[in-house]
């Protein structure tokens, strides 16, 4: 195990005290849990601590559980390029609004407005949580497990009407369920197989 990388999980643990619920050590990287009302405070000591130096937010991204009480996970990913180290800060919410980040890194707004609009995990303090990925009028959250294979609405351009246009989903035919186990059972009969079998040779 890289020592390193276990001094890290130490001095992130005594630097952020109670606030970390879990932190576990894995493929080379470090993982943390969260309490949902630290991030900021936590994001801020994990930028600003020297031994950290955790400047740039890569990523942040959602997850859902539903199995859970608390079935979303908003899940942040750290850069340190000074120690050229990564961490993974989680914290769990079952939709109540999480603290927004963009105080602590002003890249958090986009990502938090694209989790709010798959997930529909809310962001307090955000200033601009609108949606990002799909349009306005669209109803419900797409990345949520629950939501419909088909969704609520297609959109098509109407050339009479001259603009974009909803619809209900109407499928041209009822769902079908497809065996892929074997892709060659059940196959007609192509032009030359007879030669494969030594037919008509």
């Amino acid at each position: 195990m890289d020592t390193a990388l276990n001094e890290l999980q130490e001095i992130v643990t005594d630097a952020l005290g109670s606030s970390v619920l879990n932190s576990q050590l894995a493929l080379d990287e470090l993982s943390i849990e969260i309490d949902r009302k630290d991030v900021p405070r936590v994001l801020k000591i994990l930028r600003d601590n020297v031994s950290c130096q955790f400047k740039l937010l890569m990523d942040l991204c959602g997850v859902d559980y539903p199995e859970r009480e608390e079935r979303f996970e908003v899940v942040y990913n750290l850069l340190s390029l000074t120690h050229n180290r990564r961490i993974r800060v989680k914290t769990r919410t079952a939709g109540d609004p999480v603290p927004s980040a963009t105080e602590v890194f002003s890249t958090a707004g986009w990502f938090e407005r694209e989790c709010w609009d798959m997930y529909g995990v809310p962001f307090s303090d955000n200033p601009d949580l609108r949606r990002l990925l799909t349009d306005y009028g669209f109803e419900g959250h797409p990345l949520r497990k629950d939501f419909p294979l088909s969704g609520f609405v297609e959109l098509r351009y109407d050339d009479e009407k001259k603009r974009v246009v909803y619809e209900p989903v109407k499928l041209t035919q009822d769902f079908r369920s497809f065996d892929f186990l074997s892709p060659w059972d059940g196959q007609a009969p192509l032009p030359g197989d007879e030669k494969a079998n030594g037919e008509g040779a």
